[in-house]
């Protein structure tokens, strides 16, 4: 099996608190890979460094067994890697569509926003990953668990195929949990790789291919 991500020696500091310290960390395409640790063991540390959103201060990162300096979220998802965090980033007052193909919406003669493209591109999308979200939806009114769902969407829409999901059942209900496993497994059958990370022991062990243990 290929490796898709690979961090070598990641070490960062935050003033005097050491996060990382020389971490190595090998993900295999197609797996559901978790990272369990309890709170403050550096787990999403690394992953924002893997996003891009920190940089560390030695290491390295390959994707695909290619070398890639991080260095924003942008760099990631050229590379195919999608985080969805604990705390959504998604714009209330604007729909699932909206917020899905923000920045890269479709135009009407380069200049009209082209709704029925954008409302259609994004259910076809949903439908293919057995999402159930409508597209049309205000952000605003639908529930945390759909907001996640949004969240998945987006980063799909990019072309994801590592998908970085930080604490992601911390707000749902235990309903939402299951189909969001359901969803993480039909996602794996489509060949694309979860990193999931959690400090819920239980749902590590329903889920993972393979777990890491973060610790202190």
């Amino acid at each position: 099996m290929a490796t898709i991500l690979e961090m070598r020696g990641i070490t960062k500091r935050f003033g005097d608190v050491l996060a990382n310290a020389h971490v190595d960390f090998k993900v295999e395409e197609g797996t559901v890979h978790s990272i369990v640790g309890e709170n403050g063991a550096g787990k999403t540390t690394l992953m924002n460094i893997c996003y891009g959103l920190y940089q560390a201060d030695s290491g390295e990162i390959l994707i695909n067994g290619k070398k890639v300096e991080m260095k924003n979220p942008s760099v990631a998802i050229k590379n195919g890697i999608g985080m969805i965090h604990q705390h959504f980033k998604l714009i209330p007052a604007m729909t699932v569509a909206e917020n899905v193909m923000l920045g890269n919406e479709p135009r009407k003669n380069k200049i009209f926003l082209d709704l029925d493209r954008l409302n259609g591109q994004t259910g076809e999308l949903s439908e293919q990953y057995g999402l159930a979200v409508d597209p049309k939806s205000l952000v605003a009114d639908i529930s945390v668990g759909i907001r996640q769902r949004v969240e998945i969407l987006k980063a799909l829409f990019r072309k994801a195929n590592l998908l970085i999901l930080d604490e992601p059942t911390a707000l749902l209900t235990p309903q939402e949990t299951e189909d969001l496993f359901h969803i993480i497994n039909r996602l794996r059958k489509d060949g694309k790789t979860i990193l999931f990370i959690s400090h819920k022991l239980k749902e590590i062990m329903q889920i993972s291919d393979r777990v890491t243990v973060s610790g202190r």
